[in-house]
C-alpha cells in the first residue's frame, strides 16, 4: 500500500502571519507551500477560464465569489494529488471547507489566533509586492530597502483593505466566515489550535516545533509515512523556540 501523503492547512485572520509560518514549516518538512493567493494570481495571468472570471470581479473592485475561488483551488489541488503539501489561505468559509473535504482528507489543521487589536496594528504596517504577493511588515519584517521589494527591486504598495479605516470591517468579516469552519474542524482529531502573544518570528518557530511533535505523534500511530517524520525531526533542530503562552487542542 502506498504511503499516505501529508495534507496540512494553516488558517488565520489577515495579518496573522500564515505565509511566514507556512514557509518555515514547509521548508523544514519538505512540503510544497500552496498559497491560495498565488494560485489565483497565476490563473489570472494565464487567462484560464476561471482566471478570466475572477479578474472580472477584481477589476470592478469586488471580492472573488466563493464558488469561483473554490473552483480555482480545487482545480489546482487536484494537480497535487501525488505531492505532500501545506495549504495557506484556504478554506476560508464553510463551503470551501466542505469542497476541500471532497478531494482529500486533512492530516493537520493549525489555526493561528491573535487578538484583533494586535492584528489592526500589524495590518496597518503591512506592504506587499503586487506581482508576487510577497508581504512585508515595516515593524518586524521590513524590506532591505524601504518601500522596495527585496527580490525584484520594484515598489511596494499598501492594499486599500490594509489601511486603518478598512481593517476593522475586514477582521469582523473574517471572524464571521471562519467561525463555522473552525467548528467543523474541531470535530476532527487532526486539529491543533494555537493561541499566541508576542512577536511573530518567535511564534513561527514555536508553531513549527509543535507541529513537528504532532507529525511525529501521527507517524508513531501509523498515520504518516516515515519520510515525513524524518524530515520534520531533522529539519527543525535549528529553530529557536520562543517562550510564551501556548494553548493547544490535543489530538484524540
Amino acid at each position: 500500500m502506498a504511503s499516505k501523503l501529508l495534507r496540512a492547512v494553516v488558517l488565520g485572520p489577515p495579518g496573522s502571519g500564515k505565509g511566514t509560518v507556512c514557509e518555515r514549516i514547509a521548508k523544514s518538512f519538505g512540503l510544497h507551500h500552496l498559497s491560495s493567493g498565488q494560485f489565483l494570481r497565476e490563473n489570472i495571468r494565464a487567462n484560464s477560464d476561471v482566471g478570466i472570471l475572477a479578474k472580472q470581479y477584481l477589476e470592478k473592485g469586488l471580492l472573488v465569489p466563493d464558488h469561483v475561488f473554490t473552483r480555482v483551488m480545487i482545480t489546482e489541488l487536484e494537480k497535487m494529488q501525488t505531492q505532500p503539501w501545506l495549504l495557506d489561505g484556504f478554506p476560508r468559509t464553510l463551503g470551501q471547507a466542505e469542497a476541500l473535504d471532497t478531494i482529500c482528507e486533512l492530516d493537520l489543521v493549525i489555526s493561528l489566533n491573535i487578538p484583533f487589536e494586535s492584528l489592526k496594528d500589524r495590518l496597518s504596517a503591512r506592504w506587499i509586492h503586487p506581482a508576487s504577493g510577497r508581504v512585508y511588515n515595516m515593524e518586524f519584517n521590513p524590506p532591505q530597502v524601504h518601500g522596495v521589494d527585496d527580490v525584484t527591486g520594484e515598489p511596494l504598495i499598501q492594499r486599500e483593505d490594509d489601511k486603518p479605516e478598512a481593517v476593522a470591517a475586514r477582521l469582523r468579516k473574517y471572524k464571521d466566515a471562519a467561525k463555522p469552519v473552525m467548528e467543523l474542524y474541531k470535530l476532527c482529531p487532526a486539529v491543533a489550535q494555537k493561541y499566541r502573544k508576542g512577536l511573530l518570528p518567535g511564534f513561527a518557530a514555536r508553531a513549527c516545533t509543535d507541529t513537528q511533535n504532532d507529525v511525529i505523534r501521527m507517524r508513531r500511530s501509523g498515520e504518516l509515512p516515515p519520510t515525513c517524520a524524518e524530515m520534520c525531526r531533522c529539519g527543525l533542530r535549528s529553530f529557536h523556540v520562543a517562550n510564551g503562552p501556548l494553548e493547544r487542542i490535543p489530538f484524540a
